[in-house]
């Protein structure tokens, strides 16, 4: 008699997934790496999910814009709770909170350390953490899901979900420290021409090229770059005030127009139009300012193209 399987399939296994041995052992290699972090269970939406690793000596959990962990709500105090990492063990302090740290259900003394085991929890207020320790596969695994849900899978750059919470975010820190914010906001000129001649698949590879220069070449340290939908992007320049973002405006206008764009053999012609809109102090939300931004934008498209226009 033939085997019994003869269609090479044994119907109980159809659906067992099958991982290579050293895809495998890269990923435990990998997670052994990953550094003890919190992540939030219960908080302010958007935030839930939110993984800080604790890579520094000492990181504040508190409601002060320069928090390393930065938690949006009143039940938080400024500077609630300081974690701290020593010798490979993290310990957490409560900084006279006004609603207390509570671990495990039991609310610690003010000012005084107590060590954390993996999978405590933590709750500031009504702000709710876990914890997980050094080399966690969980915490590896998160970190991972965090970043593809920030990433445009495309161009490899932060999408219009992770940008608008850093562009709330970077707008009360600005008001709070009293720093200049600007921002960039561009599109691909006469893009859908470029799909129409050339093909999606070399629109596709437009997009990815011009993220990859601006990437490598334009964006600073502090700056944080995005595709916003389409052929639309944005650059947050943090620190800078309108001069300094118009400048860096031409910069992107310029390298752009001046990158050679070439899809199998065949130079594609590309620009962009820029709007740069910068925090005022009547403004009370990131999206006052984004707006304006938007507006410059579509200036520069009926001005033209191929320009730059700050409001």
């Amino acid at each position: 008699m033939v085997g019994k399987y003869e269609d090479d399939t044994e119907p109980s296994l159809d659906k067992t997934a099958v991982v290579s041995g050293g895809t495998f052992n890269q990923r435990i290699e990998d997670a052994t790496k990953a550094p003890p972090c919190i992540i939030m269970l219960e908080g302010p939406a958007g935030y839930v999910g939110k993984q800080w690793p604790i890579d520094k000596t000492d990181m504040i959990i508190g409601r002060s814009m320069t928090s390393g962990v930065f938690v949006d709500d009143r039940s938080v105090s400024r500077s609630h709770a300081k974690l701290s990492l020593s010798s490979g063990d993290v310990y957490i302090l409560d900084l006279e909170s006004s609603n207390r740290t509570v671990v495990n259900d039991d609310a610690i003394p003010p000012l005084v350390p107590v060590k954390l085991n993996n999978n405590d929890q933590i709750k500031t207020g009504n702000v709710l953490f876990k914890f997980l320790e050094r080399g966690s596969i969980e915490a590896h695994a998160i970190e991972q899901l965090q970043t593809k849900s920030e990433k445009d899978p495309l161009t490899g750059i932060f999408n219009k979900g992770a940008l608008q919470m850093k562009g709330a975010e970077s707008f009360k820190r600005a008001k709070l420290l009293k720093v200049p914010l600007s921002i960039a906001v561009f599109d691909i000129d006469h893009f859908k021409k470029i799909n129409d001649t050339y093909g999606h698949s070399a629109g596709d590879y437009v997009l990815k090229e011009m993220a990859q220069v601006i990437g490598t070449k334009l964006i600073r340290g502090d700056d944080y770059f995005a595709r916003y939908g389409g052929e639309e992007f944005v650059v947050l320049l943090f620190g800078s005030n309108l001069q300094q973002g118009t400048e860096i405006g031409e910069r992107l206008r310029a390298t752009i127009e001046g990158h050679p764009f070439t899809y199998q053999g065949t130079k594609i012609p590309v620009t962009i139009s820029v709007g740069v809109a910068t925090k005022e102090n009547e403004m009370s939300t990131w999206e006052e300012m984004f707006s304006k931004a938007d507006d410059a934008l579509y200036q520069s498209k009926r001005g033209g193209r191929n320009r730059v226009t700050s409001v």
